[in-house]
């Protein structure tokens, strides 16, 4: 979401710096935020796992944000690429990292639960579902509009130049997405925490997973479209207010 100029350091070494991050904090999150549900699900319930993924989007904000903008979701990816905020090689980068982050971070989970004695609580390593309590329209509509609302606070976030309130600001987005959702959907909002326990889990998760990578690609999509025309100004030159330069616009 927040991206300094990595000229100073030499444009090869800021894009490796970017990319590692983004695999880093995608792993991270995945790790923690559906560990939370596979690990303790029954002791710290729906509240702890919303709380689980904010709270860690908020930690990864600090500790990644600066180097690559703690993007560690294709769909904000994407909506930044569309808004033109990141350049398309970025993008790719930033979105093959992420994919790899969370896959990583659902072999250790299956790891942990197949061979570490470890009770996923869940049942199916936390993954992604339609058709218990949402069909595949009801589900898509869920996902779209939560991912879209995701976006759009993280474009906000850029074009405001509030990179101070970065961390609470998408994390609390975040964890209240999950308050609202998780027993809809199980809440994806995005690719990356939706393809990794999928792939792992196979069945009926693998089967269903394409809602819940098309879902939030388009929310994506959507908010960078919508961004513009409901900003307060939109004559407002991106970073007026100290944004510009740290904005994600490589």
């Amino acid at each position: 979401m927040i991206l300094r100029d990595d000229g100073m350091i030499g444009a090869e070494v800021g894009e490796v710096r970017a990319v590692t991050a983004e695999a880093f904090g995608t792993f991270t999150l995945v790790f923690f935020g559906v560990g939370s549900a596979v690990f303790g699900l029954d002791r710290v319930g729906l509240v702890g796992v919303a709380l689980a993924f904010g709270l860690v989007l908020m930690a990864l904000v600090q500790i990644i944000g600066a180097t690559s903008g703690c993007h560690v979701n294709p769909a904000i990816t994407v909506g930044m690429l569309l808004s033109r905020r990141i350049g398309a090689v970025r993008a790719m980068g930033y979105i093959a990292a992420q994919l790899a982050g969370a896959i990583g971070a659902a072999a250790v989970l299956w790891l942990l639960v197949t061979f570490g004695g470890i009770t996923d609580q869940t049942g199916v390593l936390g993954a992604n579902s339609y058709g218990k309590t949402a069909n595949v329209y009801g589900t898509l509509a869920v996902e779209t509009i939560a991912t879209g609302t995701l976006v759009l606070v993280a474009i906000a976030i850029v074009d405001r130049g509030l990179t101070r309130l970065h961390g609470p600001f998408a994390g609390g987005t975040l964890a209240m997405l999950h308050l609202l959702n998780l027993t809809v959907t199980g809440v994806s909002v995005n690719p990356a925490r939706a393809l990794g326990p999928a792939l792992f889990e196979g069945g009926t998760a693998l089967e269903q997973v394409w809602l819940f990578l098309l879902a939030p690609l388009l929310g994506g999509a959507i908010a960078a479209v919508v961004w513009p025309r409901v900003r307060a100004n939109a004559a407002m030159p991106l970073g007026e207010g100290g944004g510009a330069d740290t904005a994600l616009s490589t």
